[in-house]
């Protein structure tokens, strides 16, 4: 196992994962109603390109993760998470980026590729508005040591975030042929 890095049990701790998540959801709650009018002389939709490619990224790296917690891997396990957390961290740049700047695209598809869409839309928007605090949490017992309780809430962690991260790059897919350029 590996040596803890922060204290168990503080208060600030959990104080602060609880704030952070609370802004990140407010952030993106409120920017999304908000549209900045900039050229900035590329597609603006590359963001979402960018997007798609680090939720691919992070897929990779949550699955290797796993096997390297498996295989008793703690120090590749712990670089890996914490990439993982790194590039998800980026994504909410380019994400809030990509809505603030691009305006809504409507969804073109018809038929049951139509209802697909928006099935898997509305849990990825849920799970994603939810995962935050899990992600925080399961790094924080990981951090103080409490492998145990690392354990049991990364059981949860791991398949939300797997979704999020895999449903992101699908929604991607069936919603950038409709994307208009944005210069």
């Amino acid at each position: 196992m590996l040596t803890p890095f922060i204290k168990r049990n503080d208060p600030r701790a959990r104080l602060l994962i609880i704030t952070v998540s609370f802004v990140v959801f407010a952030a993106v709650a409120v920017l999304s109603k908000y549209k900045l009018t900039l050229h900035l002389g590329f597609d603006i939709h590359v963001f979402a390109l960018f997007n798609a490619i680090i939720n691919s990224t992070v897929s990779v790296l949550l699955v290797w993760g796993l096997i390297a917690i498996k295989q008793k891997n703690y120090m590749t396990h712990k670089r890996i998470m914490l990439t993982a957390i790194a590039l998800s961290s980026l994504f909410l740049v380019f994400y809030i980026a990509h809505h603030l700047m691009a305006p809504e695209t409507k969804f073109g598809g018809e038929g049951p590729i139509r209802y697909f869409y928006y099935t898997i839309l509305a849990t990825h928007i849920v799970l994603a508005a939810i995962i935050l605090p899990f992600i925080l949490f399961t790094a924080y017992h990981s951090a103080t040591g409490e492998y145990g309780k690392h354990k049991k809430l990364a059981r949860y962690t791991f398949p939300l975030w797997l979704y999020v991260s895999i449903t992101g790059v699908l929604v991607y897919i069936l919603i950038s042929p409709y994307y208009v350029p944005q210069l």
